[in-house]
């Protein structure tokens, strides 16, 4: 059993590559729109802890009792945070692409082609909004290869991340708060074994984001993919899974 936490901007459903690859190696997998996405309620103040209680709910809703976890992008920080407070619950965790947490002493921007939302979050909810206002994606932010897999076997993604954004910015606004505040949980005691995938060319969440969680992490493992981007590390989802089997059985 897996649970799906989703990039930011995206609604909660679950994508077609997402379901293929599970279904391939008989694994279930559940997903949920956070809160201001895909019609849940937006909760003003959320944390990336809060992750854990609604993914708890979530998995109690279908009677699962022991889940994994796999978070792309801004799923990510939501993945961990399940791994950390419900340690019980959570066997192992896999990190595509995840940001990092805004620490004293690393460069939280360095490498990121279009960082003003994360710069505005900095400053709290209502500076995050205002820029929302005028927000605008930069293409410079993905590779060739971004695109690539965008125009192909990951379509679903971009389709999904456009309705997310036509709904409105509550459910971005509040990540991206959330992400550049403290996340309210202690990275350094998650005991479940970590796979961080993290692409090398990453204009989005630069490499130095999973080298910074894979010092944070005490059972990390790194898959460096030297010549993919944001999107097209998502290859890697299927090994990923893999991994995922691997690291929970027995």
């Amino acid at each position: 059993m897996v649970m799906w936490h989703h990039g930011s901007p995206q609604t909660g459903a679950l994508l077609e590559p997402v379901l293929a690859a599970a279904a391939e190696r008989g694994i279930r997998v559940l997903s949920y729109g956070r809160p201001g996405y895909g019609g849940s309620d937006r909760v003003a103040g959320r944390d990336v802890a809060s992750a854990a209680g609604d993914s708890a709910a979530v998995a109690d809703a279908f009677g699962v009792r022991e889940f994994a976890v796999v978070g792309a992008s801004g799923g990510g920080p939501h993945a961990l945070a399940c791994a950390a407070l419900l340690p019980d619950r959570v066997p192992a965790a896999v990190c595509l692409a995840g940001i990092a947490p805004r620490d004293a002493g690393f460069d939280w921007f360095a490498g990121m082609v279009a960082p003003g939302g994360l710069r505005a979050a900095v400053e709290g909810t209502a500076a995050r909004a205002r820029f929302a206002e005028t927000e605008q994606f930069d293409p410079d932010s993905f590779i060739p290869a971004d695109h690539e897999l965008l125009a192909g076997p990951w379509s679903a993604l971009g389709a999904d991340a456009q309705r997310a954004g036509a709904a409105g910015p509550d459910g971005l606004v509040d990540d991206d708060v959330a992400f550049a505040h403290p996340w309210g949980f202690d990275l350094t005691a998650i005991t479940a074994p970590v796979l961080l995938v993290q692409g090398g060319r990453d204009r989005v969440v630069p490499p130095a984001h999973a080298d910074h969680l894979a010092g944070l992490l005490p059972r990390a493992t790194a898959w460096s993919r030297p010549d993919d981007g944001h999107v097209s590390v998502l290859r890697e989802y299927p090994a990923a899974l893999d991994w995922l089997l691997a690291a929970t059985s027995g």
